[in-house]
């Protein structure tokens, strides 16, 4: 949160945002006795907590509260309770029905919990998918996310056929010659898209990797229109890959997740079809992150 000042001549006026946060926590006094400001402050601390109190109340009830009884709860007066609610509001942290009043949780709030999600848990809540998706396809599964220009590994699980793949969870890959990141390059904006371009060398790991600028620019806008990346042989010539996006509750792509197998067992037939198992088990763990649409559409919006 940004420390508010009071605009100075030239300085834009403060945002409808910054001003609810004014009114929820009322600025020090620019002068006056320690005790005046000490007041003030509790104010302030006292206008946060029963804020965060009103918060976890409305948490509580996943099918809405109305004020009558969130007042009742948090120990307030209505119309406390009332002009404190109607600032979380107008922040986005809670939301109220038009018919029937009753408040609900905001998005912004789900995105605070998003940010803290970590690693770790992106694991726990991926490997159970991943190991569905293997036993389905007998093939290695994979969740990557973006690390700078390239995709590290950070879930994989192997399926119950021969010959899986000894690739190990932290592994780091290219971006530009595997259906995983080609899944995180064409979730990128345009502007993302051409500094990497600018300042990465598509170094060639295979005869069939993609190397020239306007070949993988095609190559993305194709992955952004079917929401589908593959990769056959370009990073490992004796392996074939295919990889779809995961998002979260903010329609983000935060991953890619993808099998892959040997080029012997794995066709391109078996290939394409098994990239509607690879889809299916990707929307899961979307869901799981909070989205509620399926996963594709946050790269072919972008075409």
């Amino acid at each position: 949160m940004r420390s508010r000042t009071k605009p100075t001549t030239g300085e834009k006026p403060a945002s409808p945002r910054k001003a609810a946060i004014a009114k929820l926590v009322p600025a020090p006094k620019a002068d006056g006795d320690d005790e005046a400001d000490d007041k003030q402050r509790g104010g302030g601390v006292q206008s946060l907590g029963r804020a965060f109190s009103i918060l976890e109340e409305v948490a509580r009830h996943r099918e809405g509260i109305g004020l009558a009884e969130l007042s009742k709860l948090v120990g307030l007066h209505n119309s406390t309770t009332f002009h404190l609610a109607k600032t979380l509001v107008s922040l986005g942290y809670l939301r109220q029905e038009k018919d029937n009043k009753r408040y609900r949780i905001g998005r912004p709030l789900f995105a605070l919990a998003a940010s803290a999600l970590d690693e770790i848990e992106m694991v726990n809540v991926a490997t159970p998918v991943l190991e569905e998706l293997s036993r389905q396809t007998g093939e290695s599964g994979h969740f990557a996310v973006r690390m700078g220009d390239a995709v590290v590994v950070i879930a994989r699980t192997s399926g119950p056929g021969a010959f899986q793949l000894a690739d190990r969870v932290g592994v780091v890959r290219p971006a530009h010659c595997t259906a995983l990141g080609k899944i995180i390059l064409a979730s990128l904006r345009p502007e993302q898209l051409k500094r990497f371009i600018d300042r990465v060398e598509l170094k060639p790991s295979t005869p069939k990797s993609i190397s020239d600028v306007g070949a993988l620019m095609r190559e993305i806008a194709e992955v952004q229109r079917t929401g589908v990346a593959f990769d056959d042989g370009e990073f490992n010539p004796e392996v074939r890959c295919v990889a779809v996006p995961v998002t979260d509750f903010t329609g983000q792509v935060i991953g890619a997740l993808g099998i892959s197998g040997p080029i012997w067992r794995l066709s391109n037939q078996a290939l394409h079809a098994g990239a509607q198992i690879v889809q299916a088990a990707a929307d899961r763990l979307s869901v799981e992150f909070g989205a509620k649409d399926r996963a594709h559409k946050a790269l072919t919006q972008k075409v």
